[in-house]
């Protein structure tokens, strides 16, 4: 196997014991980048020059003995988080010149651990979509199927991890943003409990759902970056205090006697054959490790998809109004009054889908409908929220597809927005009840990757992973990797 397609545990065993060097690592890494990024398009921004510098830092460190595990380590940050000094541009116009002054707390957090920073991911325009086609710049190939999308938000993340242009890449999750393209590109997708992760730095899209989490080859690779990431932040006015786990330790591989609930909604209509047919193999799976199944019902979560939509575009367009073309971003320089200045600037800035949901939330926020809509939708949230709790009282965790289907065609649903809406029916209910959620690959169709989720009650990440890391202890999916030709 090339050094790019190890794991991070793999990659700390041959860093530790000198088999290989930072310098080496991220030299096989940017060579898989300059063969195969012209047909994946992981990447908005490639950061070698800081990459290198970094490398030769790990390499001084690793010397000593005394290095923090992520020391030397490739890796890529989802465009939509804030870094000192290198663009952020949420994949947008809007942002495609802006160079912050800080770094989000995840990136100072991994900085502290002393990986290297490959380069900033490509992804759907703040955020908004779900197959990595609304970027401004260009759209990401999943690696699995070049005319196939990789998933969205967080597209570029998962491609590059599966593509080996990076060992680890950070995402972001609102509706199922890392576990959807996690489960399209055959790889391990972790959305923390809300308020695990700081959120300070990451580009709002709706703060009440948005979650930072980490893309892997496996799920000791999340355990990894996890504990890196996890931690209270006072900058982060939703950041749960107190002192985290270390969760690489709960990777036991002992779930016997778990109680697994299986929601019946969740393998309803829509539902590809094969991908019922793997996921329920993996259940079985987990059966046969001794943990206890039975079938179980969410009967709200048909109503989670259109409380999303109300409540992620209100937020959306109440975030996205800072950029007006006046304060920073893209401005336009051909208008006369600042409110021309704004009109003009939001309408040449933003992209379509962007467009759509500012429309949207605007609606369902306005006077007269805001009570209809938006408030409504609030309630239905805490119902849903509540039959999660319900439902945890009686199972450790869930198990679920992740989507619907396999990786779609490039193109197949971009001039129907409720068809793409709808690949993430799956996801979506988790971040309504902020819950913690990991998705593993558990089968393949006609080549193209199955992903399978494994949802537990809040703040029990420990649980979730070692039930994962049960479940690829028994299974090889999560080593197979895509053949690309550079």
């Amino acid at each position: 196997m090339e050094h790019y397609d190890i794991t991070i545990h793999e990659a700390q065993d041959l860093l530790a014991s000198r088999q290989i060097s930072s310098a080496e690592l991220t030299d096989s890494v940017f060579g898989r980048i300059e063969a195969v990024e012209p047909q994946v398009q992981a990447y908005v921004t490639l950061t070698e020059e800081v990459a290198r510098g970094a490398a030769t830092i790990a390499d001084k460190s690793l010397s000593s003995g005394e290095a923090p595990p992520l020391t030397g380590i490739p890796m890529q940050i989802k465009d939509v988080m804030s870094t000192k000094g290198i663009r952020t541009t949420c994949s947008s116009r809007m942002l495609e010149n802006f160079v912050p002054l800080y770094d989000a707390t995840v990136v100072e957090r991994l900085y502290a651990r002393g990986p290297v920073l490959m380069g900033k991911g490509n992804m759907d325009e703040f955020a908004m979509g779900s197959s990595t086609e609304n970027s401004a710049f260009h759209p990401t190939h999943n690696p699995w199927g070049l005319d196939r999308v990789p998933g969205g938000s967080s597209g570029g993340s998962a491609a590059a991890v599966a593509a080996g242009e990076c060992l680890f890449s950070l995402g972001s999750d609102t509706g199922g943003s890392i576990r959807q393209p996690a489960a399209l590109c055959g790889v391990t997708g972790l959305k923390p409990t809300y308020g695990l992760v700081s959120r300070f730095g990451l580009v709002a899209f709706a703060s009440s759902l948005d979650q930072i989490g980490p893309l892997t080859k496996d799920v000791e690779d999340s355990a990894l970056v996890l504990n890196t990431i996890a931690g209270h932040d006072p900058r982060d006015s939703t950041s749960i205090p107190g002192e985290r786990p270390d969760y690489t330790k709960a990777l036991t591989g002992d779930i016997k006697g778990m109680r697994l609930g299986i929601p019946k909604e969740y393998f309803g209509d829509g539902i590809d054959p094969a991908v019922d047919e793997a996921v329920r193999g993996g259940i079985k799976t987990l059966e046969d490790a001794g943990a206890i199944v039975e079938e179980c019902s969410l009967p709200l979560t048909s109503y989670a998809l259109a409380v999303y939509y109300i409540i992620a575009p209100s937020e959306c367009s109440t975030n996205l109004s800072r950029f007006d073309g006046v304060k920073y971003g893209f401005s336009v320089g051909d208008a006369k009054t600042t409110w021309e200045t704004q009109e003009k600037s939001r309408a040449r800035g933003f992209g379509p889908e962007v467009k759509r949901r500012i429309m949207l939330g605007t609606y369902a926020l306005s006077s007269g409908y805001y009570d209809a809509y938006y408030l409504k939708a609030l309630k239905v949230r805490t119902l849903i929220r509540h039959e999660f709790e319900e439902v945890f009282q009686r199972f450790d965790a869930l198990i679920t597809p992740t989507t619907p289907t396999t990786a779609f065609k490039i193109g197949e649903k971009t001039s129907d927005p409720v068809s793409m809406y709808k690949s993430d029916t799956l996801t979506i209910p988790v971040n309504i009840a902020g819950i913690p959620c990991v998705s593993i690959p558990c089968g393949f169709s006609k080549g193209l990757p199955i992903g399978m989720q494994v949802m537990g009650k809040a703040l029990s990440e420990e649980t979730i992973l070692n039930i994962a890391y049960t479940y690829q202890q028994a299974t090889d999916w999560h080593t197979k990797r895509p053949i690309l030709q550079g």
